[in-house]
């Protein structure tokens, strides 16, 4: 995203508009494509070749937008067998910047394939931001290819900001090793340590650094439904921060780093605090995926990273409500 938000010069962002079957990626996958680079990826292998060959002979011909049809077959040389519709357009500087400033917001694309080379930006709840007025789309469901009775085509692309959010305490090795693990997947974090000298002088993107003397406020201070994980370099201060973790109701995920006993420790503290118990089965300690047991800093953070995906996958928001259907708009699925 950061890539397609400042690209510089002319480039072509590619689409990945239908999967029919089986295919390398989802629906609404994105590739940057300009005269030198390719950003991101819609699955690799001759399909992407192919698609990048097509974006730098749109570069080359002036062309704006385009949709192609490409079976995963002998012919690319690729087994998926399904089909999968790429669409070709003309970054929208004017958009792109746009999108830049609402980073933490989400946005629907809606680009006309077919015809003038049209777009426009709506905002999560379906209010126009900029561009052309296009026809009424549907707002239930992912990146999706919609058709008017005149055949003219358009490509709905929802744009939206990271549903996950972590609170990281701690930014010792294994701290660290976990920021960098999540620095380029779809979520944010806050970093906490009440050590200054301890964060890096440069942090990911999705990176945001809080050096507080008082770390427990800083779990008031979240968002509803975050991750927190804590692992600082004091069990007093684990403690205080698991109470004021507990003392939240809205508390997507909660993972402590230690071993068993630590958390037999915790159980008992926390009972004696009146904490209830089905509250304290929530806490997960240890950490990381069952069956790894290597405790070098990398793979920690590799295998909480695993868990993190798989727990914010299955906490995944509903998509917004339908946004007025209009019976004059066929869907191609």
């Amino acid at each position: 995203m950061d890539d397609w938000l400042s690209a510089a010069g002319p480039a072509i962002l590619v689409t990945v508009a239908i999967v029919e079957g089986s295919g390398p990626r989802e629906c609404g996958a994105h590739m940057l494509v300009d005269a030198t680079r390719v950003v991101d990826t819609i699955g690799g292998g001759h399909l992407e070749q192919r698609a990048i060959e097509t974006a730098r002979a749109m570069l080359a011909d002036g062309r704006q937008r385009r949709i192609e049809r490409y079976a995963l077959g002998p012919s690319l040389g690729q087994c998926c067998g399904g089909v999968v519709h790429l669409s070709f357009e003309l970054l929208d500087q004017a958009h792109a910047a746009l999108l830049g400033r609402r980073r933490q917001d989400d946005s629907w694309r809606v680009v006309a394939i077919d015809g003038a080379p049209e777009s426009a930006l709506f905002d999560g709840d379906g209010r126009w931001l900029a561009g052309a007025r296009p026809p009424v789309f549907a707002r239930d469901r992912g990146a999706y290819l919609m058709q008017e009775p005149d055949g003219r085509r358009w490509l709905v692309d929802p744009v939206f900001a990271p549903r996950a959010h972590l609170v990281l305490f701690g930014a010792g090795h294994v701290g660290t090793a976990i920021v960098r693990a999540l620095a380029h997947l779809p979520c944010t974090v806050t970093w906490v340590d009440q050590r200054d000298d301890m964060f890096p002088p440069c942090v990911p993107a999705n990176v945001t650094v809080e050096a507080s003397d008082v770390p427990e406020a800083l779990v008031a201070a979240a968002p509803g439904n975050a991750s927190y994980l804590v692992m600082t370099h004091s069990h007093a201060l684990d403690q205080r921060l698991t109470e004021a973790i507990m003392a939240r109701p809205d508390v997507g995920w909660f993972g402590l780093i230690g071993s068993k006993t630590k958390r037999r420790q915790f159980e008992h503290r926390l009972r004696a605090r009146g904490v209830d118990a089905a509250r304290i089965d929530t806490m997960v300690c240890p950490i990381g995926l069952a069956g790894i047991t290597n405790k070098a800093p990398a793979v920690i953070a590799a295998s909480v990273c695993a868990q993190l995906l798989t727990v914010w996958e299955a906490m995944q928001r509903t998509p917004p409500a339908l946004m007025l259907p209009s019976a004059a708009i066929t869907e191609r699925v």
